[in-house]
């Protein structure tokens, strides 16, 4: 009796630990639950706030002359951020050109040929450069990289180039570590099985492991697209911020993102409306990018 009496109260107990066990898991799936929400809510309501001051000036002025207008004279109500859009897209492309074939043999560097040792100096380096402050970035493109430009090919050094050096430089710590992570979730039968073909370790990298590595290398740069689209304050200080449209690499450029930081400051009534809709494309061109990223994600995954 007594027996029974003691493993019925000791059933008692598990039954009110089990409860208690999924009442705390209930309570840390709702923590869970709330800081997802809290991340939607905020992507919801800058998207909500950008769209609302933003988008009856589109609807005003017209998406195509304020799109496709050149010129850029908020005195005047003239609002055309076609040199904005050309002087992004170019820095853009630039930096991709120059930075991305560095960062990706760095990664293939990294992952596939670098002793171990000389990989744990490299790497937290590469890591390094994503910690800087883009300010620090920008000051040094102003006091050396501006001066060099100026010095072999003259018109003071602020230029598109300088834009496309500093953030060819920034991105590699996005296409270094995106793709190192890509190359090394390569499994590692692909390798021994090129290798015992009789393959070289070369002809491995660029034949087996990084096509078989594509999907997690095109997301590295479309992140990078993403950052240096969206690089503001590096760009201000070697740029120039002239808004015009570029006719050579070294003309002074101006970007949608440093032309919203430099003249929000002081705009108000239209002039203010039509930077916020200077960020709806640049939120546009930005969630364009990112339904290329799945895109491409997909299709390389199948």
């Amino acid at each position: 009796m007594e027996n029974f009496e003691s493993k019925t109260v000791t059933g008692s107990l598990k039954m009110e630990e089990n409860k208690a066990r999924k009442r705390f898991e209930s309570i840390v799936e709702a923590v869970f639950l709330l800081c997802a929400l809290t991340a939607v809510l905020g992507v919801a309501v800058i998207t909500i706030f950008v769209f609302i001051r933003g988008g009856p000036f589109l609807l005003k002025y017209g998406l195509g002359n304020f799109v496709l207008g050149s010129k850029w004279q908020p005195l005047d109500d003239v609002f055309g951020i076609l040199p904005m859009i050309v002087a992004s897209l170019m820095g853009t492309l630039g930096a991709m050109v120059m930075g991305v074939p560095v960062g990706l043999l760095t990664a293939v560097f990294l992952a596939e040929v670098a002793p171990s040792r000389l990989a744990a100096v490299i790497r937290p380096a590469v890591d390094l450069l994503a910690g800087i402050p883009s300010v620090v970035y920008g000051f040094f493109g102003l006091v050396v990289i501006v001066p060099i430009i100026d010095k072999w090919f003259g018109g003071g050094g602020n230029s598109l180039l300088a834009v496309i050096i500093i953030l060819s430089v920034m991105i590699l710590p996005t296409v270094v570590s995106i793709s190192e992570a890509a190359i090394r979730a390569v499994p590692k039968e692909y390798r021994e099985g090129s290798l015992a073909m009789g393959a070289s370790q070369m002809q491995t990298i660029f034949k087996v492991i990084l096509p078989a590595a594509k999907s997690g290398i095109l997301t590295a740069v479309i992140l990078g697209i993403g950052r240096a689209v969206g690089e503001t304050m590096a760009v201000i200080l070697v740029a120039g911020n002239t808004a015009l449209v570029p006719t050579s690499i070294l003309d002074r450029v101006r970007t949608m993102t440093a032309n919203i930081a430099i003249e929000m400051g002081y705009a108000f009534g239209m002039h203010q409306d039509a930077l916020f809709a200077t960020g709806v494309v640049l939120f546009v061109f930005i969630m364009g990018l990112n339904a290329l990223l799945g895109l491409i994600s997909n299709k390389a995954g199948e």
